[in-house]
């Protein structure tokens, strides 16, 4: 086995180019990390981050990636990484990129767990979400993939023991989306922080509540963390848990003032520009939504102002 060399410079940690090759984060914890952009067929969809953890007696995975045949890399890597048994997955939330790899697992036998918000999420939109993967992607790379849900659930935050390891799988409320996991895992002291935290990427609020998820930010800084795996990015110090809760403050006060100051819907998107976080993957695109996102959020809100502009198509 090789480790990487972990350089405490600045919140990130360790980055590696997109694929399925586990980069160790610490003692016999790995992840594999994905395209920090958005789904095409170049990248085969990978854009989300996944990991494993290898105890005494066997090994824990989190998240499953976008695909069957992904799953099946991953079952792959591990094999060649480690001889010891599959025990559990957890899947850390119901978002594409991190469970449609299921079926790959499900077939050895491994048992899957989530939070039952995720579970629910999964059931109602996942065939969905799957049509247009393949019609994003092509049948050839989701080929073998179809929707698995984990049968084991979880709705409020506990511990377990299993493969020998004790980790602690915290949930904070709806957040990044209605069912965040984050997998802690006591003995090597990494967090594998789910959806709930992204590095160098924008955050996507599309299922998520952004006063819950700056609650999640908030307990997420007092988990006793050295190495943080988020859903998106590279590995980070606790560090990056500010950065991004700058980028949902920052995001909030600019569309406050633009909502204050009766800017439209569109007149909004075309003045939403956040040149601190221009640099961070996904920029375009999901700065953009997440004005939009937030902006009716506060119009649902502010009754009066959502009745008039249904009446008169502004209150300007």
């Amino acid at each position: 086995m090789r480790f990487l060399l972990i350089l405490l410079l600045g919140p990130t940690l360790a980055w590696s180019a997109p694929g399925l090759e586990p980069i160790a984060v610490a003692h016999d914890v790995y992840a594999f990390y994905g395209d920090p952009g958005e789904a095409t067929p170049d990248n085969a969809g990978n854009t989300g981050n996944s990991g494993f953890i290898i105890g005494s007696d066997g090994v824990i995975v989190v998240d499953t990636g976008i695909s069957y045949r992904h799953g099946q890399a991953m079952l792959a890597a591990i094999a060649r990484t480690t001889n010891k048994p599959l025990h559990l997955v957890i899947v850390t939330h119901g978002m594409q990129e991190f469970l449609f790899g299921n079926a790959a697992f499900a077939e050895r036998g491994v048992a899957l767990l989530a939070h039952t918000r995720s579970v629910e999420l999964m059931r109602s939109r996942c065939e969905h979400c799957l049509e247009n993967l393949r019609q994003l992607l092509g049948e050839e790379p989701m080929q073998g993939t179809r929707v698995v849900l984990p049968e084991r659930t979880i709705e409020a935050s506990t511990s377990l023991e299993v493969a020998g390891r004790k980790l602690d799988l915290l949930t904070f409320g709806w957040g990044a989306t209605p069912g965040d996991l984050a997998v802690f895992d006591r003995s090597s002291g990494v967090l594998f922080a789910g959806g709930l935290l992204t590095v160098e990427r924008i955050p996507d609020l599309r299922d998520g509540k952004l006063g819950g998820w700056l609650v999640a930010l908030d307990r997420l800084e007092q988990v006793p963390a050295r190495v943080l795996v988020p859903g998106h990015g590279p590995a980070a110090s606790r560090a990056a848990i500010a950065e991004l809760r700058d980028y949902l403050l920052a995001l909030d006060a600019q569309v406050r003032q633009f909502y204050r100051s009766g800017l439209s819907l569109m007149q909004a998107l075309d003045a939403a520009e956040l040149p601190a976080y221009r640099h961070w993957a996904m920029y375009p695109t999901l700065h953009r939504r997440n004005v939009q996102q937030r902006y009716l959020e506060l119009e649902l809100e502010d009754p009066e102002r959502s009745s008039c502009r249904e009446s008169v198509g502004s209150c300007q």
